[in-house]
């Protein structure tokens, strides 16, 4: 029987290798395969704070400032965090995503929201799920801060439910 698990691993391994016959003797790391390192070498950022210094000037500040805007209306016990690697406000769930781009700073409340508001996004970058605001534009911030409270309201709803 144990001949038999061991015929069993090998064939899975060589499945798994292809057509070579046995594992090398030093074992490769298949976490990194298919991917390239970041142009700083550093990685991801590991909270909001480093996020948001590492962004370049012009986006840092917008950051900055849909950062206020969300946070101003989130609940008091909401808290940010690095979320498919860009910042986010969780309560319980993941109320909103932000992030910067070289040309647009990007909200990601949901596609139930941007449907909601879908009038008030018009001439804005719209998917279903990010509104697009670009930098060559002012920031609307009484509109972010609409969609960050009808995301919340959602929240809080489906909670009680």
């Amino acid at each position: 029987m144990g001949k038999l698990r061991r015929k069993k691993r090998k064939v899975g391994a060589r499945r798994y290798l292809g057509n070579r016959k046995s594992l090398p003797a030093k074992a490769k790391d298949v976490s990194t395969r298919g991917k390239k390192a970041s142009a700083t070498g550093k990685g991801a950022a590991k909270d909001v704070e480093k996020y948001i210094a590492r962004a370049p000037e012009p986006a840092r500040a917008r950051l900055k400032e849909m950062r206020e805007a969300i946070r101003s209306v989130v609940p008091a016990e909401a808290v940010e965090i690095i979320s498919y690697r860009i910042p986010a406000f969780k309560l319980k769930r993941v109320l909103v995503w932000y992030a910067a781009f070289s040309e647009h700073c990007s909200l990601f409340p949901t596609a139930s929201v941007i449907e909601e508001f879908r009038d008030e996004l018009a001439g804005l970058t719209v998917s279903k799920g990010t509104v697009q605001f670009p930098m060559s534009k002012a920031l609307p911030t009484a509109l972010i801060r609409k969609m960050v409270k009808a995301r919340v309201a959602q929240c809080e709803k489906a909670q009680r439910s």
